[in-house]
Parts: structure tokens; C-alpha cells; sequence
């Protein structure tokens, strides 16, 4: 959708949502708890999946795996039903750029760039990630593609703090994509997360002045996710109307985590490290 349509459709969602709450919201304690291990559940079901994906397998058997696993964990899968999406995971390959469909006719490949994005909703609470994967021996070029994609998602969380604004995680992640020659997807952003899989505010990946610079709260959770292209940032989306892809055919990357701010820093909820 376009970046530019209102508030919360700035965020990759699924589709143009339905406008649930109106502000920025601050976690308590126990609040960041249940996130704790709703991003947890998150950071477990990638962690798995990075290990379980080869070639010959479809992104349905990717998707039929973290339903199981979301549900074994007495979680719920976010995306599953959201507005109409049929899987519990997102699945893009190559230059599909986000909200790629599983599905049993979609085959894995050697040298393949594969985004896994999904969430989970614990106890009344959402925590949202995506990974890209190389499938097999990828290329030079698409090696540095994924490389640098993480890299600018480690860039916007140092910025992130009580005190700093959202236009510092965007700066230093589009500094880091351009000074590496890539391009940032703008028409799609990352957003707040809690309550709703998609909440204020929209969180940039590139400078702008179209929406407020939002001051940074301890107690906000925010998925932040660059999304990078190797040619043009334009994109387009497919007949099935969910799945974007780059218009020049060019290989798309992208990195999410769910992180809470805190008054000295920050705390990637979804570590992956940690599970």
C-alpha cells in the first residue's frame, strides 16, 4: 500500500487497517512481561525455521511448522485471519519484498533470498519478527544484500532511547542501506506493537517529514524493520493483493525485531540469541 495513505497504514500490514486505538502506548511493567515472552515465542518459531529450511522444501511446510509450534506454545498465530491472510507467516523469496503467501506450489531453491516474517499473541499481547535466510550458496551480491539489510536494523536499534527521536533509527539506518549502495523501501515502515499487531507510530527507514518525529518513551515497543532492494525502492503489488515485489525484478531484503525502549537504551524482545 502506499506509505503515504494515513497514520497506521504506513506500517507493513497486511492490509489498510482498522483504526483500533488512537495514540502512542506506554507498556507497565507486567505489560513488558507478556511481551517478553510473546516475542519470545517469536524469536523461538524463526530460530527454528532458520534451521529447518533446505531446498525441496514448499513455504507451506515453512507455515505449517510455526502455526504448530505458535499454538504448542499456548500462543495464537498474529497473522493467520488478519484482515484475510491465509498463513501464519509471511513468506517472500527473492524480489517478492513482503507479504508473500505460503503455499504448497511455492518451492524452496539453493541460492534462493527468503524472508520469514511472523508474529504471535500471548495473554493479550503481539511480538512481531522477520529473517531473511540464504537458501544454500546465495551470491556475492545477495550475501552483502542480506548482510547489510541486518546490519541497518542494528543501526536503528543503537539509536534507540529514551529522550532520542524516531527519526534517529531512521537516519542511521538509510545512512547505513545508501552508503552501501542499496535502495530503502519506502512504502512500507515499521510500526508501534502490543495490544494491536499494528500500532502508533509509524517507524521510518528513511528521513521524512510527512509524519511527526515522534520523542522516544521508555515503556513504547517497536518493531522496527528496514527493507531493502538492490535496484529501484519502487514496488508493486501482485493480483493475489498481498505480495509486493520489486518493479525491476531486483532482490529485496528485510530484518525485524520487536524492541522496548528504556531510559538508558534498549531491549530486543525478539532475540533470537536468547532462545
Amino acid at each position: 500500500m502506499n506509505i503515504l495513505s494515513n497514520l497506521l497504514s504506513q506500517s507493513t500490514q497486511k492490509t489498510p487497517p482498522k483504526r483500533q486505538r488512537r495514540g502512542i502506548e506506554i507498556k507497565s511493567s507486567h505489560e513488558i512481561e507478556i511481551m517478553r515472552q510473546s516475542a519470545k515465542i517469536v524469536a523461538t518459531v524463526l530460530k527454528e525455521i532458520s534451521q529447518l529450511v533446505q531446498p525441496g522444501m514448499t513455504t507451506a511446510d515453512l507455515d505449517a511448522h510455526a502455526e504448530r509450534r505458535i499454538r504448542e506454545m499456548d500462543a495464537t498465530p498474529s497473522f493467520k485471519g488478519y484482515h484475510g491472510f491465509p498463513g501464519s507467516i509471511c513468506s517472500s523469496i527473492n524480489n517478492e519484498v513482503v507479504h508473500g503467501i505460503p503455499s504448497p506450489k511455492k518451492v524452496i531453491r539453493a541460492g534462493d533470498v527468503l524472508k520469514v516474517d511472523t508474529g504471535a499473541y500471548y495473554q493479550g499481547f503481539h511480538g512481531d519478527s522477520c529473517i531473511t535466510i540464504a537458501v544454500g550458496k546465495v551470491t556475492e551480491d545477495a550475501a552483502k544484500l542480506i548482510k547489510i539489510a541486518e546490519e541497518s536494523l542494528y543501526k536503528g536499534i543503537e539509536q534507540v532511547k529514551a529522550g532520542n527521536y524516531l527519526l534517529d533509527i531512521a537516519g542511521a539506518i538509510e545512512d547505513h542501506v545508501k552508503g552501501n549502495g542499496f535502495t530503502v523501501v519506502e512504502d512500507f515502515t515499521g510500526h508501534g506493537v502490543g495490544r494491536n499487531l499494528h500500532e502508533e507510530p509509524s517507524v521510518f527507514n528513511f528521513r521524512t517529514r510527512e509524519m511527526p518525529n515522534v520523542k522516544l518513551r521508555a515503556g513504547m515497543t517497536l518493531a522496527i524493520e528496514p527493507i531493502l532492494n538492490a535496484g529501484s525502492k519502487v514496488t508493486r503489488t501482485l493480483s493475489d493483493r498481498w505480495t509486493a515485489v520489486t518493479v525491476d525484478n531486483s532482490l529485496s531484503a528485510q530484518f525485524e525485531h520487536t524492541v522496548l525502549v528504556t531510559l538508558t537504551g534498549y531491549e530486543i524482545l525478539t532475540d533470537r540469541s536468547k532462545v
